[in-house]
């Protein structure tokens, strides 16, 4: 309930998405040349139309309600989930939202990457864990239309995409969560083409549900004899029940439901604990090559980052509205200046340090936001450029340099935003009378899943970063310096362009001395200062998707398509991110070229 009232909104205004879209991103543009036949301006509009109706009228409402009644496992091992779950999941595949993002010879409705992103953002921010289900199965099926047979694809990807069949992966054991190399799962050959899988699999979200006719895991195992560590893990379709070669379901597959765990939020998704083979008849098939079952599993991973990165920016911005309308209604305190105990309240908003709190969460939604449909759009753009070997090479660096930052520090922003929103509503947002504190504990997961942020620190500054002689970071680097070039020449954003430039150049510094650290056999001391760097290129890419915003926002109202209020809070905010948040980048960069480590230095006894 509102300040005075009203239902809270789980979003904001309609032109937020169209404006990333199609002014930023250049959406219209990628479709007047082929980027989705049959689809338009208009025919994208009204999909993010019936995305939005769909979450107010379905979503949001149940967001609570799942919140409330957490999963649970019960006796005889099934799982129980709150009743409107189902139905809720039905309207989304009866809308063709498991579709969208498929080529129609696949059985999709071929909607743009970017497209079906910003819908997503709309389902995540209205209730991320009834989200969560789709959002793996989507995932899944994509990665067996990328490595699938044409009989896996018939059986187990085209049920994940008309919305019969959910996906999962299963990746973590209780004794191995991120460190891979230690899994025990084990598939044995049965001389027929199949595996026997035995093992456990810990953290499966979607793990076991009422809610589909099958569910089809991705199980990661090793195949007696394979090489150690990560060279020897291979990938296997293992369904839930057998599905015979006429797509009928079969027999119980032997995988059990061991255990529930109970989450701090985000608890409409259940988490589970997974038994394979307890009974040794648990049978997968090999998901591409032996021994190749990491590379596989990062297809999906990838994209699942992003889409991490993606349901943190939608959750911080659903705060964000929230507290917004409420410092709007709420009334409370006098102006500062002038405190005449008789003269009216004044609503909240017009406070200086609640202002400085919402601004604060609009830099960290929108600027989240922005960088992950960034990302979506890079992918509708290696589509475009598949002819083009050069082209596709470039994006594709685009892409392994920015996912760790999309899933990281979206992740990390969007979770300090909902702690502003909390504090924006005081007392009142500490309870669960207002959805700010579900918002809170809901992205509090997005750090921790599809790799700890530890680990895509290691991955941007071990891997990225330094891949190809730092080819992907020369591209992020050229494409930073074009929107810089740009920005010369505008009125409003020419002030952000030294700060920005600034920015960029430390990064290339602090890797210019970490790298020959690397490379002379110190990655052990240069890594312990992943995270710091992490952040050092997070607060620089940032700034450039803020100056991206508040360039599209200069033209759009130069030209008459989106208010001119609207573009002053955008170029507000640009200007608040390059005067409070990127200066971060000179002191991170002095510790790093000097090697400050004090946590790597810190003796065990010492704590």
């Amino acid at each position: 309930m509102g300040a005075s009232g009203g239902a809270l909104p789980f979003w904001g205004p309609d032109q937020e998405l169209e404006f990333h879209l199609f002014e930023v991103n250049d959406l219209g543009g990628m479709l007047s040349v082929g980027a989705a036949p049959g689809h338009d301006r208009e025919s994208v509009t009204a999909v993010i139309g019936v995305a939005r109706k769909l979450c107010e009228d379905v979503f949001a409402p149940l967001a609570p309600k799942m919140d409330a009644e957490e999963p649970r496992m019960l006796e005889g091992g099934e799982a129980w989930l709150p009743e409107g779950v189902a139905e809720a999941l039905g309207a989304f595949r009866d809308a063709g939202f498991f579709a969208a993002p498929f080529p129609e010879q696949a059985g999709g409705l071929d909607l743009p990457y970017l497209a079906h992103s910003a819908a997503s953002a709309l389902f995540q921010g209205a209730n991320g864990g009834l989200m969560g289900y789709p959002f793996l199965t989507i995932a899944a099926a994509n990665m067996q239309l990328a490595l699938g047979t044409e009989d896996q694809q018939r059986r187990y990807m085209a049920p994940m995409i008309e919305g019969r069949f959910f996906g999962t992966m299963c990746l973590s054991e209780p004794q191995a969560g991120s460190s891979l190399a230690d899994i025990r799962t084990k598939a044995e050959p049965l001389g027929d083409g199949t595996y026997r899988i035995t093992g456990s699999k810990m953290w499966i979200s979607g793990g076991e549900q009422p809610l589909s006719e099958n569910i089809i895991h991705h199980v990661l195992a090793k195949i007696p004899g394979s090489p150690p560590g990560v060279k020897g893990i291979s990938m296997f379709i293992t369904p839930k029940f057998r599905v015979g070669e006429d797509g009928a379901l079969g027999a119980r597959n032997d995988v059990r439901l061991a255990g529930v765990n109970h989450k701090m939020g985000n608890r409409g998704t259940i988490n589970t604990l997974l038994s394979f083979g307890d009974e040794g008849a648990c049978v997968g098939e090999l998901l591409g090559e032996e021994n190749k079952g990491l590379a596989g599993m990062f297809l999906m991973m990838n994209e699942a980052r992003i889409g991490v990165g993606l349901g943190a920016a939608a959750l911080a911005y659903s705060g964000y509205a929230a507290s917004l309308a409420y410092a709007r209604e709420r009334l409370q305190g006098r102006p500062i200046d002038g405190r005449d105990p008789t003269s009216p309240m004044i609503p909240i908003i017009e406070h200086p340090d609640v202002r400085r709190m919402l601004l604060r969460q609009k830099a960290y939604a929108e600027g989240a936001l922005g960088l992950c449909l960034l990302c979506a759009g890079l992918v509708d753009a290696q589509r475009l450029s598949k002819d083009d070997a050069d082209e596709a090479q470039r994006l594709h660096l685009l892409l392994e340099i920015l996912t760790p930052i999309a899933k990281a520090w979206s992740s990390e922003t969007g979770l300090a935003a909902n702690a502003e929103a909390i504090q924006v509503l005081g007392g009142y947002g500490y309870t669960r009378d207002y959805p700010v504190e579900r918002l809170y504990r809901d992205n509090r997961l997005n750090p921790i899943h599809e790799g700890a942020n530890g680990i895509q620190a290691l991955d941007l500054l071990g891997r990225k970063a330094v891949m190809a002689d730092g080819a992907a970071l020369m591209a992020l680097h050229r494409e930073i310096q074009e929107t810089l070039s740009e920005a010369e020449g505008s009125t409003a954003c020419a002030p952000f362009v030294k700060p920005l430039s600034d920015a960029l150049g430390r990064v290339g510094a602090a890797l210019s001395a970490l790298g020959p650290r690397m490379a002379a056999g110190e990655a052990g001391a240069a890594l312990s200062n992943a995270t710091p760097f992490l952040e050092l290129a997070s607060r620089t890419v940032f700034g450039w998707v803020w100056l991206r915003q508040g360039l599209a926002a200069e033209r759009a109202a130069a030209q008459g398509r989106v208010s001119a209020a609207y573009a002053k809070g955008k170029l507000q905010a640009c200007r608040y991110w390059m005067a409070w948040e990127l200066p971060q980048t000179a002191y991170l960069t002095e510790h790093l070229i000097a090697g400050e480590r004090s946590w790597a230095e810190m003796d065990e006894a010492w704590f």
